[in-house]
């Protein structure tokens, strides 16, 4: 059972790590970039990163004590919040900073090689690729050594076609992404809204579900 963000319940380690985003509000309420608390946000000096987390840290500090003492990872939705709105530049440079702090995160790992496919290519952001550990998960194992040696994201959506919903859902979400890292936004579409439509992604209150939507939403995709 994956690890969600129902802040009425307590957070419990399971195979599905996901950070929480108590300082944060839901990615449901943002329609487009420009509605994030993020938007127009730069990370280009150190003293900006310095507000930035200033600021989480006062939000943080004005939440209830049972969600306030959790742990989190503050910085990560900016990242992610940066690529899905296509502030790539933004994007990678938070990425890398996560890594360099949490080595063993296949996800940031991920989506830094997202963002600089997008600035750079998909053949030069593999060779700047961030190595970090062995992830628990089979299906982000699989994600991973797709996006880091190339590969067929139909193969990593059939391995887990009839496994667990999140498995499903995961397996989805990064086959689209890793389409649209080789600029090809039919399969992009078709399979990041598969994600969204999954029972994991419709129920699931999983950041990740929430973003799969947002992303959707900032390209204008729809099912339809």
């Amino acid at each position: 059972m994956a690890m969600t963000h129902n802040l009425n319940q307590s957070v419990s380690i399971t195979p599905f790590k996901r950070f929480s985003l108590t300082a944060f509000p839901p990615l449901s309420v943002i329609k487009s970039p420009s509605d994030s608390p993020f938007f127009g946000t730069k990370l280009s000096s150190t003293h900006t990163r310095r507000q930035n987390a200033l600021q989480m840290r006062t939000q943080r500090s004005q939440l209830p004590p049972s969600v306030a003492t959790r742990p989190v990872k503050p910085l990560s939705p900016l990242g992610l919040e940066c690529s899905s709105s296509d502030r790539f530049e933004e994007g990678a440079d938070q990425f890398r900073i996560d890594v360099a702090q949490n080595p063993n995160d296949t996800e940031e790992s991920i989506w830094c090689f997202l963002c600089e496919a997008q600035l750079y290519g998909a053949d030069e952001a593999r060779r700047r690729f961030l190595e970090v550990g062995r992830d628990p998960r089979p299906v982000m194992r699989e994600a991973y050594n797709m996006f880091k040696d190339g590969g067929d994201p139909e193969k990593l959506v059939t391995a887990f076609s009839s496994g667990r919903e999140n498995e499903c859902f995961y397996a989805s979400l990064y086959a689209g992404l890793y389409y649209e890292s080789q600029n090809e936004p039919e399969g992009a579409k078709r399979h990041i809204i598969s994600a969204c439509q999954s029972p994991y992604g419709l129920r699931s209150e999983d950041y990740m579900a929430s973003l799969a939507k947002v992303h959707s939403q900032c390209r204008s995709w729809s099912s339809s």
